[in-house]
């Protein structure tokens, strides 16, 4: 019976290499895949690109595909990633000249565009904005994209034609493995039930290492062992759907019934009913067993028709938060810090600052849960104490304002404050609407190596 195993190279932009060219070298994969977009990550793509027409994708990629094509000269993986983000045919491009420099040769290189539409966004500004219930037309600020979570249409139409290495933008993050699935298994776009079950092998695969246990540990409740060393996860899968979850030996981390259903879980507002471009999948009655030792079989995912909408995500220019830290010690270091904090509430009303939302956190205190739990559970008197400030404003004037206050605690007391750092963070925030499926136009293009 035919299987195929595919591994997880990357589960967020910024996610460490190593454990993927392990799977590459070690792990026997036919696929490997990198999850690389949150909603917000796109937006920040587009920004990069309005100024460069040649960038726009991922940050890293010159760094992780340096060592993914030499791990490819000895291995013949196919990777399938969405580093693309919001130019995949720059991406292709540059891995095209980065893979010629390293002397492979006989590569087919696919990007898949289609999931941008910001050109016509104007059709939607009367769409219903998920999070908010108004219209997108509600928006306080400068638009900066839109892209919609296509599904494998283009992954599975490069397949077909015989790419070795995918590189697309925003397509739904389980679709980077539902892709090859469909392909290698040829299942019917109709086959909901085979869907399902590809969704939620997607779906477990896509945040690499919170499956073998990265985001499981809880020292003391939930040991993992060697977390410094964890491993990326493998799922290798049947013609039928059913699957094994496993990791490398002689890695970090741990594949359990638990991890694997918190997985399963993370990110899924109901199980019964997830929502993707391909399928809206049903977790509701998946059964997971423990065969041994980080190998756990998976199966009884199931699906329905697609609802026949593209979620898109609409990324735009928000506000500024400007912020200030600085430090408290000794004895009385609590009362500093509160003393500081009311200073400082005195010092914003007298220089009139603008702000939508202001807040103060004592970290280490309150910082998480804020009074109502944390005197709860706080029951000493602390000899450090750390106060930020944050403001949420429209200007980046009335930004630069709340860290210059901070700052001016140092001469202006309370006496003993340390380490004040100030800055301003420039806020994108997404909007999200549903778009019809064919008002999205997929496209494939290949480089040859």
């Amino acid at each position: 019976m035919k299987k195929i195993r595919i591994g997880s190279g990357a589960g967020y932009a910024g996610d460490r290499i190593e454990p993927a060219i392990d799977l590459i070298e070690r792990g026997n994969l036919d696929y490997i895949i990198f999850e690389c977009l949150a909603e917000r990550t796109i937006s920040l793509a587009q920004k990069a690109k309005q100024k460069d027409s040649q960038l726009g994708y991922n940050d890293l990629f010159e760094y992780r595909f340096g060592k993914i094509l030499d791990a490819l000269k000895q291995h013949s993986v196919k990777v399938v990633t969405n580093m693309g983000a919001a130019n995949p045919k720059a991406a292709a491009y540059k891995c095209q000249t980065m893979a010629q420099e390293k002397g492979l040769s006989h590569l087919k290189i696919a990007y898949v565009e289609g999931d941008d539409i910001g050109d016509k966004l104007n059709k939607y500004f009367d769409y219903q904005v998920i999070e908010t219930g108004k219209t997108l037309n509600d928006i306080n600020g400068e638009i900066l994209s839109a892209n919609g979570y296509i599904g494998i249409q283009g992954i599975v139409e490069a397949l077909n034609n015989g790419a070795d290495i995918i590189i697309t933008g925003r397509v739904a993050d389980p679709s980077l493995a539902l892709g090859p699935l469909v392909y290698e298994f040829n299942w019917a776009m109709d086959d909901y039930e085979k869907l399902g079950k590809g969704t939620w092998i997607g779906h477990l695969l896509e945040c690499a290492g919170q499956v073998t246990g990265g985001y499981f540990a809880d020292p003391g409740y939930k040991d993992v062992p060697e977390l410094w060393n964890l491993g990326f996860p493998i799922i290798e899968v049947e013609e039928s759907g059913d699957a094994i979850v496993t990791k490398l030996p002689n890695t970090g981390g741990i594949v359990t019934t638990e991890t694997v259903k918190e997985q399963t879980l993370y990110e899924i507002q109901n199980p019964k009913e997830y929502f993707t471009p391909d399928v809206i999948a049903d977790f509701s009655k998946v059964q997971v067993h423990q065969l041994e030792k980080d190998v756990v079989q998976i199966s009884h995912a199931t699906g329905h028709k697609a609802n026949g909408y593209y979620k898109t995500s609409v990324g735009y220019h928000d506000c500024y938060i400007g912020e200030g830290q600085i430090s408290y010690g000794g004895l009385n270091a609590l009362a500093k810090a509160k003393l500081a904090k009311e200073v400082l509430e005195h010092r914003f009303e007298m220089i009139g600052l603008k702000y939508e939302e202001v807040r103060f956190d004592f970290i280490g205190m309150n910082s998480l849960y804020k009074d109502s739990i944390s005197s709860c559970i706080n029951e000493y008197t602390p000899t450090e104490v750390r106060l930020r400030v944050a403001a949420r404003v429209k200007d980046i004037k009335q930004a630069e304002l709340v860290g210059n206050e901070v700052e001016a605690l140092y001469t202006n007391g309370p006496s003993g404050g340390g380490g004040a750092v100030k800055n301003i963070k420039d806020i994108i925030s997404i909007a999200s609407i549903l778009v019809p499926v064919e008002d999205f136009h997929i496209t494939v293009g290949y480089l040859e190596v």
